[in-house]
């Protein structure tokens, strides 16, 4: 079963738009990926993925067969799609590849490099990549051009992955952040030199993992200490619209500069 939210966002993401509150379209030259850390658990891409195999969508599809591999769903690459924002006349901002990892190890790094001469292509928007393939973001980076309009982050779900954060201070993007969502556990504290903006936000589904509010203080407050723009996506849940985002008193909407 579907919540409204996973609804709503999977009719987004077949119209280009998105409902995710940090960011106004999705653009996805890949699909597909597979597990890589605890905050893989309950992938919403994955679950959204299901609902395009069972409606038959091409992406998710390989001579009729459902392409899948291990806990994820099988990567594929989709050149089809790479002049898409080329046709988006008004500005954007743009999370690339919202059902896949564009780090991902079946990724050729000439594809990569496709994406960002994409990017680079079409000034008028803005781009964010996440990605919670650090390590392999880390040992490329330098045989990639980096456009100015590209936007790179690390997920960082739990203290076990704080190690990402230095992977990303590696990369030569203007704007670096961090995605703590599904926030699992404290943080604790963090090195945020470098960094230039976080979001935080609890998961979101049927099986949902709580999140204190404590872990989301922490992380706003060392964000404020730092001058770091802070974001706060969702408190989350099963119905995360109806838990809201406000955190005490405030909606936090902050972006980097």
């Amino acid at each position: 079963m579907f919540d409204k939210d996973q609804i709503r966002e999977y009719a987004s993401i077949m119209a280009g738009a998105s409902t995710i509150e940090w960011t106004e379209a999705t653009w996805n030259p890949t699909t597909g990926c597979d597990r890589v850390s605890d905050g893989c658990d309950n992938c919403y891409a994955l679950t959204l993925a299901s609902r395009l195999k069972a409606m038959g969508q091409p992406r998710y599809q390989t001579d009729g067969h459902p392409r899948t591999s291990g806990p994820g769903f099988g990567l594929a690459l989709h050149p089809d799609s790479l002049d898409a924002p080329k046709k988006w006349k008004r500005s954007r901002l743009i999370f690339v590849n919202s059902m896949s990892d564009l780090f991902h190890a079946k990724v050729p790094l000439s594809y990569v490099q496709d994406v960002f001469d994409v990017i680079a292509e079409t000034p008028q928007h803005t781009y964010q990549v996440l990605t919670k393939r650090s390590l392999r973001l880390a040992r490329v980076a330098d045989r990639l051009s980096w456009p100015d309009n590209l936007w790179l982050g690390v997920t960082v779900e739990s203290s076990s992955h704080v190690d990402r954060m230095n992977h990303l201070r590696s990369v030569p993007a203007r704007v670096r952040f961090i995605s703590a969502e599904p926030l699992l556990g404290d943080l604790g504290e963090l090195d945020l030199h470098e960094i230039h903006w976080i979001i935080a936000g609890g998961e979101s589904g049927r099986s949902a993992r709580p999140m204190e509010e404590g872990w989301v203080r922490n992380i706003r407050d060392q964000a404020l200490d730092a001058n770091v723009a802070f974001f706060f996506k969702q408190w989350g849940g099963r119905t995360p619209k109806a838990g809201g985002r406000v955190l005490d008193g405030e909606t936090w909407d902050q972006l980097p500069s």
